[in-house]
């Protein structure tokens, strides 16, 4: 079991692992040792040994201003 009081957004946790356990489902390889755990237990493991990460998305571009 994965213990989530110590995280300071658990919904950024939620989201994290779900997003990294369907990259394992797809193939990506596990950054942690395996073992008998299923996928959605190592990609919780990888969040919350910050193998990975959330990224950030990039601010988007300024509108072009219209050329006269």
């Amino acid at each position: 079991m994965i213990d989530r009081s110590k995280l300071a957004n658990s919904f950024e946790f939620v989201v994290t692992a779900g997003a990294r356990a369907r990259q394992l489902l797809a193939g990506s390889t596990p950054r942690v040792p395996v073992g008998e755990h299923k996928k959605t237990t190592l990609a919780q493991t990888e969040v919350i040994t910050k193998a990975v990460e959330k990224i950030e998305p990039a601010e988007p571009a300024p509108p072009a201003e219209p050329a006269d």
